[in-house]
Formats: C-alpha cells, structure tokens, sequence
C-alpha cells in the first residue's frame, strides 16, 4: 500500500470529521501548515492513525492514496472555481502517474444503452485516438464509457476510469472484469471515496462527482451520444458541463443525415445548437492531439 504520512492524516482528518467536505478543505488548510496545526489539538487523533494504518494492511482493494499535498496529486484545472468540485484525496488502483499529464487524457462519454450502429461509431473513434497515443479516460459506466475503455485494452492501450463507487465494491459490478483488465493493462482505477454511501442522496451527489472529474482530468472532453434531460441518463450532462466551464474543448458526434430526429442523439444536437459543444469531425483527432492546455500544468519556479 503506498501512502504518505501527510496523505494519511488528511484520511483520518477527513475520517473524523475535521475536514467536513471539499469545500471546507479548499477553504480552510490548502495550507499543509495549517492543516497541521489544526490536527495537532486533536488529542486522539494518533490513536485513530494507528487504528487506519493497521485497517490498511489488510486492504488489498487498491494500491495507494494521495493527497493534494503530494508531489503527485494531480494538477487541478485552474478555470475549476468551484471548491466543492476540487478533490484533495484519492484512491487508486493501477498506474497513478496517467494523472501526471492531464494534456494525454481525453474524456470519452455517453449513454448507457447505445445501438450498435453507435457502439461502431465510437469504437472508430476510439481507435483513432489510441492510434495517436492519447488516453482514454471514461467512468466505467455500461455503454458508450465501456466502449472507450474496452478498444484500449483490446489494442493493449492504458486507460482511465474514474469510479463513483469505493475500489472495494466497483460499479457497475457488470464491469468488474472490464475494471480488473484496465489495471492488467497498465491503466488506472481512481475514486475520492473509501467508505460507502450514507444514503441515497450521497450515492447520486458520488456519480455527478465522478463526471465532474472525468472533465477535470483530461484537456477534451468527447460525447459519443446521450438524450436531452428528462429522456434518459444525464451523467454525460454534468461531464459536458464540467468541460465547457472548466475551458475544455467539447465535441459532439453528429450525423445530421442520420441523427437529427433521433433521441441518442438529443443532448449532442442541443449541446451544438448552443455553441457548447463542436460536431466531432475526422479531422477532430488531430486537434485534439495538438491541444495543449496550460491550466492543467504545473506552474514552475524561476528561481
């Protein structure tokens, strides 16, 4: 299990409720000192330490966490303004350093019930990303997200899932499989969460995180196809809308020939209608490759 002494005391702070939520912590101790300092007047909080420590011995579900406070943490898109949508912990399975570059990771999302002619149409895609060395990151959801993570293990490519759910219990649980091969290929399991839901409101608030993050960790986002709100899943919504805040390039497959009248394909078209999002085209790829965007970089020292 790899961890730093600062990355377990901030899951124990968490744990016992020093930190309250994300947008406490962004508030309160991006500071590492005040942090801290804030722990160091909590009288039992070593015991509880020892007690976690032993707890996570025995934990063969993921292979580390990290904190905002290691040198590995992910870079936090700077257009994120939002506190409640920035993580500071982590759980991972798998190759953490495809959080290292943002600027390789494209968010590939969409419905959950896709028509095969659909499914042919985002495994093309897929492919030609993969051909470009670029990383597939998705939220192993049944469907579209299954496509983009199943072609990269299929062409033995590495690829992202970020999870709503603990890496004890992975959902959906038809995708456990699919969730085990990411790994063996040398891809990555990521989620903030390391117990379960307290109730149903927390369980929903966990995948609308989740699509939060698929944006926040990849410099474009691309939706396969998902219905207008109120037709059907919307968890590519709050992934779309996460990319255009966040300053991303969104793209949107559409066929206006084959698509215009069809339900699959309502968000995409409303998402284009509205200047969100750009029709994804052959030459969407290379565009994609040549994005670079600087607010997913570290900011480095002059001195």
């Amino acid at each position: 299990m790899n961890y730093s002494d600062l990355a377990l005391k901030v899951l124990v702070a968490k744990e016992r409720g020093i930190i309250t939520s994300k947008a406490d912590f962004w508030k309160n101790y991006i500071n590492e000192c005040d942090f801290l300092e804030k722990i160091s007047n909590d009288f039992s909080f070593n015991e509880k330490l020892e007690e976690l420590q032993l707890a996570l011995v025995d934990d063969r579900s993921m292979d580390g966490f990290i904190c905002y406070y290691d040198d590995d943490f992910p870079v936090i898109n700077k257009k994120v303004t939002k506190n409640s949508e920035k993580p500071f912990l982590l759980f991972y399975k798998g190759d953490i350093s495809l959080l290292s570059d943002l600027n390789k990771n494209v968010a590939v999302i969409g419905c959950i019930d896709p028509t095969e002619n659909i499914i042919n149409r985002g495994r093309r895609f897929v492919e030609k990303l993969i051909e470009q060395d670029l990383v597939v990151l998705s939220g192993l959801a049944l469907g579209c997200d299954t496509v983009g993570h199943q072609v990269s293990v299929e062409n033995n490519k590495k690829t992202i899932a970020v999870l709503p759910s603990r890496l004890a219990n992975i959902l959906p649980v038809e995708n456990r499989e699919l969730a085990n091969n990411i790994v063996e290929k040398g891809g990555l399991l990521i989620t903030e969460y390391y117990k379960e839901p307290k109730n149903k409101y927390e369980a929903i608030n966990r995948y609308i995180s989740r699509d939060y993050l698929q944006a926040m960790f990849s410099k474009s986002v691309v939706l396969i196809a998902s219905y207008q709100q109120g037709e059907g899943d919307s968890g590519s919504r709050h992934a779309m809308d996460a990319g255009y805040r966040y300053g991303l390039p969104c793209y949107a497959m559409f066929n206006i020939a084959t698509d215009k009248n069809s339900p699959h394909f309502g968000l995409n078209r409303e998402l284009i209608e509205n200047k969100k999002a750009q029709i994804l085209l052959p030459s969407s790829v290379l565009d994609i490759v040549h994005t670079q965007n600087y607010s997913l970089t570290k900011e480095l020292s002059l001195f």
